[in-house]
C-alpha cells in the first residue's frame, strides 16, 4: 500500500511530461514544416496551372472534376505525418497557400482559406491517432477529413443551386481524391523522405 501513490504520483508526472513534449515545437520542427509548405506551395501553383484543362475533361461527367482536389490537400497531411505536433498540419497547409498565392494563381489570397480549412481537416485526422502514429492509414483518414473540410468549403461556393446528383458527384469525388492524392500520396512522398535519411530526427524514420 505504501507503494501505491508514489506510483500514481510518477504515472502522472510521466504522462504530464509525455503531453508536454507533445506541444513543444523544436526548432528542427519549425523549420521542416515551413520548407514543406513552402515546397507544397510550388506544387500548388503546378497543380492550379493544371487545372484548368483537367477540369474541362473531368468536367464532361459534371461533378467529376472534384478527383482534382486532392492535389491541395496532400500540404497538411505530409506536415502533419512527419511533424506529429498539434497544429503541424495547419501550419503547413497554410504556408502552402501563401506561397501559392504569393506565385499567382486564378484564385487570389483567397486560396489562403482554402489552405486553412483544409489544413484543419487534415488536422483532425492526424489529431484521431493522438499524434502518435505516420502509418497509411493515418494518412488516408486525414486525407478523408481534409477532403470533407474542401467539400464544406467549396459547395457552397461555387455550387449553390446546383443539381444534387453533380453536388453529390463532386463531394464523393472530391473525398476519394483526398483519401488517394492527399493521403496516400502524402504518405509515400513522407516514407521516400524517411528513406534518404532526411527525416533522421522524426518518428517517420521509424516507421515501418
Amino acid at each position: 500500500m505504501r507503494n501505491t501513490t508514489p506510483t500514481s504520483t510518477s504515472t502522472h508526472t510521466s504522462g504530464r511530461t509525455a503531453r508536454g513534449r507533445l506541444f513543444r515545437w523544436r526548432v528542427v520542427d519549425i523549420v521542416v514544416a515551413a520548407v514543406l509548405g513552402v515546397a507544397a506551395g510550388v506544387v500548388f501553383w503546378v497543380w492550379g496551372l493544371a487545372y484548368q484543362p483537367l477540369s474541362v475533361i473531368l468536367g464532361l461527367t459534371p461533378g467529376l472534376e472534384g478527383l482534382t482536389a486532392g492535389g491541395w490537400l496532400f500540404a497538411g497531411i505530409l506536415g502533419g505525418l512527419i511533424i506529429r505536433r498539434p497544429g503541424a498540419a495547419i501550419f503547413t497547409s497554410v504556408v502552402a497557400g501563401v506561397v501559392e498565392a504569393l506565385l499567382g494563381n486564378a484564385w487570389g489570397t483567397g486560396n489562403i482559406i482554402f489552405a486553412l480549412v483544409q489544413g484543419v481537416g487534415a488536422e483532425l485526422g492526424i489529431a484521431l491517432f493522438a499524434y502518435a502514429s505516420s502509418r497509411v492509414y493515418v494518412a488516408m483518414v486525414a486525407g478523408a477529413l481534409s477532403g470533407v473540410a474542401n467539400v464544406l468549403i467549396t459547395i457552397p461556393l461555387y455550387y449553390s443551386g446546383v443539381v444534387p446528383m453533380v453536388v453529390t458527384v463532386y463531394a464523393v469525388s472530391a473525398v476519394v481524391s483526398g483519401i488517394v492524392l492527399g493521403g496516400v500520396f502524402a504518405w509515400i512522398v513522407a516514407r521516400g523522405l524517411a528513406r534518404a535519411g532526411a527525416l533522421s530526427r522524426f518518428p517517420m524514420a521509424h516507421t515501418k
